[in-house]
């Protein structure tokens, strides 16, 4: 299977997309209510209908689904079988239409429990992922995330058949992210690309990818959130969050997500603003063990002070994470989430657990030392 996304990108680069629709009856779009009413969505139903398709719309996928939520769509579905899913939404969205792509592809042996439990599909159907949120960058990973209600955590489910045919990056779906919710899926694209830099698997994809995605990034995510309509800055996120993604599908994020895991498996902390909080203060630990690289970091913010050694330079960028949480307005401590210090102990072994991504970090940690971390933000 090829696994090459075509990218189609910019402002109503949605307009005609007929050409995608050849030879396409049974359409399944996936979106949420907050999104489907949009007039872009509501254009892109209307060329799918004067192309002939029949289109059944998925519009009650929960933000953080679980593997329950998933398994109640599937049976709401009259058509088990698919020719094309489009996914438009964010990155819970985006996840739910790439599991439904495999689902839906005709292979009755492949189930939603067959996937949680390691099987590698080899088919899906054709894919379009068009997102509204800069953050996750779900459209460019091999991953779906899915929460585990009786485990009180989250299991991803990875295998590169999701990587869709078509993406589609169109700034004016993004304009209607509040504030909070552009500022914290920023930063979840921020850990993307920084933790997939410094990760002990970083390569030179994962690297450019990381270097480009970062620049475009640093240079418009304060812009996006300040100016919801400016579509310059919208477009610049879309793309640092697909390269985001792309950098998690060539090596892999590490500290910052592991830790935010418990967080949003059992408290049900939004992802990014639990990425928001660990930011600075994993990054500070970290630090050490790669400080050249957080000095070339440091030196794609427009206003870096290029002047400062190296050394200087690694510090400048965990001082600039915490300033701009800060000035973004998002939560800088556990106590505003409502979680105490008898929460330490249980959020430290839900971490040091996800070694999955605990292995990436660049040097050694314990479960003594996360839980030093978490209690110097509590």
């Amino acid at each position: 299977m090829n696994i090459d996304s075509t990218i189609i990108s910019g402002y109503q680069s949605l307009q005609d997309i007929g050409y995608l629709l050849a030879g396409k009856r049974q359409v399944l779009l996936v979106s949420d209510k907050n999104i489907i009413g949009l007039p872009p969505v509501q254009s892109l139903i209307g060329q799918l209908d004067n192309a002939g398709c029949e289109v059944s719309i998925i519009d009650s996928v929960p933000p953080e689904p679980n593997q329950h939520d998933v398994a109640a769509i599937l049976k709401t579905l009259h058509q088990p079988q698919v020719d094309l899913v489009i996914g438009v939404g964010g990155g819970s969205v985006l996840d739910v239409a790439k599991l439904l792509s495999i689902l839906c592809a005709g292979d009755e042996t492949v189930t939603l429990d067959s996937l949680l439990a390691g099987e590698k599909p080899q088919h899906r159907t054709t894919s379009l992922l068009i997102p509204t949120t800069a953050g996750t960058g779900s459209e460019s990973t091999p991953n779906a995330i899915l929460a585990i209600p009786e485990k009180e955590t989250k299991i991803g489910i990875i295998t590169p058949v999701m990587l869709p045919d078509y993406v589609a990056l169109v700034p004016e779906l993004a304009t209607s992210m509040p504030a909070r919710i552009a500022a914290s899926t920023g930063i979840d694209a921020l850990c993307h690309l920084f933790e997939c830099f410094t990760s002990v698997i970083a390569n030179p994809v994962s690297d450019n990818f990381a270097l480009v995605g970062m620049k475009k990034l640093f240079a418009s995510l304060e812009t996006a959130v300040a100016e919801p309509e400016n579509l310059q800055a919208r477009l610049n996120m879309l793309w640092a969050s697909y390269y985001g993604g792309a950098s998690i599908a060539h090596a892999g994020t590490h500290l910052v997500h592991a830790m935010s895991y418990p967080l949003g498996g059992k408290y049900h902390i939004p992802h990014g603003v639990a990425n928001a909080i660990l930011l600075a203060p994993c990054m500070a630990f970290v630090r050490p063990s790669a400080v050249n690289k957080f000095a070339q970091a440091y030196d794609l913010i427009p206003d870096a002070d290029r002047t400062l050694r190296e050394e200087e330079k690694s510090h400048a960028l965990v001082e600039y994470f915490d300033a701009l949480v800060h000035r973004l307005d998002l939560p800088v401590k556990l106590s505003q989430l409502n979680i105490t210090p008898d929460d330490i102990p249980y959020l430290s072994q839900g971490a040091i657990e996800v070694q999955r991504l605990i292995k990436n970090v660049p040097m050694p940690v314990s479960k003594n030392q996360i839980a030093e971390i978490y209690r110097s933000i509590r």
